[in-house]
């Protein structure tokens, strides 16, 4: 007969994370060793429905099998995976926990729920405690341990996992070694992951596809296309992968080029392969393409989604069709703060500034009026979300860039602190640099200087990625005097000589100097320093903010720009 398991009724009380602040989720093994011994047969009129209903009816025959005492250790292994397959990690540890002899199913079902959470940390130590209680893993153990850890980036971790695939004998599964190549990859460690991908013995599309992802998450595209053009075959992913890799490198014009070889093999893009293609057509200010791609939107009825009208805001504020950008807006009809932030710095860079922050104020109204106008609120910030959209640090850079456009003075100081004492938003060097333009555009021109050179030192450390501050200080406008923006493109180049978007800097505030005779020998040092050719040298009155400033470019090369304050500060 089969075993049946009793478990309490405040099971179906907790849905949420108020129950797991008070219940930690470390799981209570038992004593004895893991088994998967019990298996029982299941009424066959609920079995049909658990594949077709909603998590709500889930729950109601969950809760009509408890009371009907018909729960029997064959349901909690079917719940269990059905609570891991919709998010539920609480539901899952509740039903883990009760049944006697968890086997490798279970085991792994709750890693694959863990490795998926909010709590996604807990899956290696879960692992780790059910190895002590008995446990032996099989070859799907492993998937959602390293994809925790290609999530976190953490390498440590990822090498130990791999050292218990070899140890149980799994290393050569396929799957296996697909998710050691990928976790390497996410960790920055490509050259493990090469190791992994020579010593396959058959590779399929995802061994192709991770492998050259792994090199353009560090930035070398090129050696990502050499992979990519020794493919035996490919799919969209492998397309938008390389694709994705010359936008982030800087090189959208790329892009367009793939787009149409894709084209030609006859594979049709999804929706990641619009976005790519209407951010390429931005950056690179191709107008009549991006109309094209918009037009082929419209035609193949493609579903539109937040993310391709964020896409195409950007693309035509790019262009200078702000007003375009507008209709594209106002047809959206859930705007979340990517959206917002697209428009709003749309028409701060591109448009009307004022038209920004009045767009800004609108989406403050609630808050604003809950809160005051003057009043400052110690509890609010971006993670206690009350309703209302609160503004990021990039809001911040379209708004304080408005600013420095309509020359407003007084109120680019009012949102500067309203950023960091009413958002509790920690300014970067992007919001310092906007700050120093505004005090230029009223002829503060020392005030400017000053506010580069008394940067906080924790404020330059926050990030690395050096080439964002390129592209900032690229759109330096102190007119008579670019000796501070000369200073730092020319230290940024004596570090990292191979850097490309350093001798576009330097050659931008040159230019805005009217210092023509630097620019051309600037171009003369690209050309002895550097291989390949210059990319566009056009001025730049930072079109890239919005794209370039964000945290997910961890793979450029670290530059010391503490240490060039301090030489700013020393020398000044």
């Amino acid at each position: 007969m089969a075993r049946r398991i009793s478990l309490p009724k405040h099971l179906f009380r907790f849905t949420n994370s108020s129950f797991l602040s008070s219940h930690p989720l470390k799981p209570t093994f038992p004593s004895y060793p893991f088994s998967s011994s019990y298996s029982s047969s299941p009424p066959s009129q609920w079995l049909p429905l658990l594949d077709l209903c909603p998590l709500i009816q889930v729950r109601q025959i969950h809760a009509h099998l408890v009371t009907s005492g018909s729960f029997t250790s064959f349901w909690a292994r079917k719940f269990l995976k059905f609570y891991s397959d919709f998010g539920h990690v609480d539901y899952t540890i509740l039903i883990f926990r009760y049944i006697d002899f968890p086997g490798t199913f279970c085991v792994n079902t709750v890693l694959r729920a863990y490795s998926l959470s909010f709590c996604s940390d807990q899956t290696v130590i879960f692992y780790f405690e059910s190895l002590r209680n008995g446990f032996s893993p099989n070859s799907h153990t492993f998937v959602p341990i390293l994809g925790y850890c290609a999530k976190m980036g953490c390498v440590k971790s990822g090498k130990m996992c791999h050292g218990q695939a070899i140890k149980n004998g799994v290393d050569h599964v396929i799957q296996i070694q697909n998710s050691l190549i990928h976790m390497y990859g996410c960790c920055g460690s490509v050259e493990l992951a090469r190791k992994v991908f020579d010593e396959l013995s058959e590779r399929d599309l995802v061994s192709w596809n991770s492998l050259v992802d792994g090199y353009v998450r560090v930035g070398r595209v090129d050696v990502a296309h050499r992979v990519f053009d020794e493919m035996p075959e490919r799919n969209v992913a492998s397309w938008n992968i390389i694709g994705g890799g010359y936008l982030k490198g800087g090189i959208p014009g790329c892009v367009l080029k793939l787009f149409r070889e894709m084209a030609n093999s006859g594979l049709r893009g999804d929706r990641t392969t619009m976005v790519n293609l209407i951010t390429a057509c931005g950056r690179s200010g191709r107008l009549k393409e991006g109309r094209s791609v918009h037009g082929f939107l419209i035609r193949t009825a493609i579903k539109s989604s937040v993310f391709i009208n964020t896409a195409l805001i950007d693309m035509y504020s790019k262009c200078h069709r702000v007003e375009v950008a507008c209709r594209v807006f106002e047809n959206v009809v859930e705007k979340n703060l990517v959206c917002l932030n697209a428009m709003i710095l749309g028409h701060c860079i591109h448009g009307d500034p004022l038209n920004g922050i009045s767009l800004y104020n609108d989406m403050l109204g609630k808050t604003r009026l809950r809160y005051g106008e003057s009043s400052y609120c110690e509890s609010l910030s971006p993670n206690e979300d009350r309703g209302e959209t609160l503004p990021d640090a990039v809001t911040f850079i379209g708004v304080l860039c408005a600013c420095a456009r309509a020359k407003l003075l007084a109120e680019g100081k009012g949102y500067f602190q309203e950023m960091i004492h009413f958002f509790k938003i920690q300014p970067n060097f992007a919001h310092f640099w906007c700050m120093a333009n505004i005090f230029a555009s009223v002829g503060l021109i020392q005030e400017a200087e000053e506010t580069i050179r008394n940067i906080p030192k924790d404020v330059v450390d926050v990030t690395s990625e050096s080439f964002i501050w390129a592209d900032l200080l690229g759109a330096s406008r102190f007119q008579g005097d670019v000796s501070l923006a000369e200073h730092i493109a020319e230290s940024l180049i004596d570090k990292e000589p191979q850097k490309l978007s350093y001798y576009r800097l330097l050659m931008n505030v040159y230019a805005v100097a009217c210092r023509w005779e630097d620019v051309a020998r600037v171009k003369e040092m690209v050309k002895e320093k550097v291989i390949g050719r210059m990319p566009g040298c056009n001025l730049v009155d930072l079109k890239e903010i919005v794209h370039n400033l964000r945290v997910d470019h961890w793979q450029e090369p670290n530059v010391d720009l503490a240490d060039l304050v301090q030489k700013l500060r020393s020398s000044g």
